[in-house]
This record gives structure tokens, sequence and C-alpha cells, in this order.
């Protein structure tokens, strides 16, 4: 899966969905996608990426207790 980074705009491959998908995490670790050759992997702040399409992430991804709100 590939997000966003907000403040660079470029594309991030996720190598890794659980962390993604569990609201418990606010790390996700990826590596952007760019040039020819592959980058190495880091860390990126989940609050820090949005969907290609520019949508946001949603609330269950990020916030653990979303269903409060």
């Amino acid at each position: 899966m590939f997000l966003m980074q907000k403040n660079s705009e470029k594309l991030v491959e996720v190598l890794g969905l659980a962390d993604l998908f569990n609201p418990n995490h606010d790390q996700i670790v990826g590596r952007f996608h760019a040039g020819e050759e592959m980058q190495d992997a880091e860390s990126f702040a989940k609050d820090e990426m949005r969907f290609p399409s520019g949508e946001g992430l949603p609330q269950c991804w990020l916030d653990p207790h979303y269903k409060q709100h």
C-alpha cells in the first residue's frame, strides 16, 4: 500500500500494514518510493500521512478511543 507524506507530498510504500491498521501504534515502517534504487526503510508518523488522493487516514487507524468521541 502506498500513502503520501503530507509535508513532502512524496509517496511512501508501507511495509507493515498491521502497524497502519492498529490505532495504538503511532508510527509505521515504510520507504520513500522515488528514484531507480530501492530506498532504505524508516519510521513515519501516521498523523503525517494521507492517501495519495488527498483523503486523510480513517480515525479508527489513528485514535484508539475513536468510538468514544
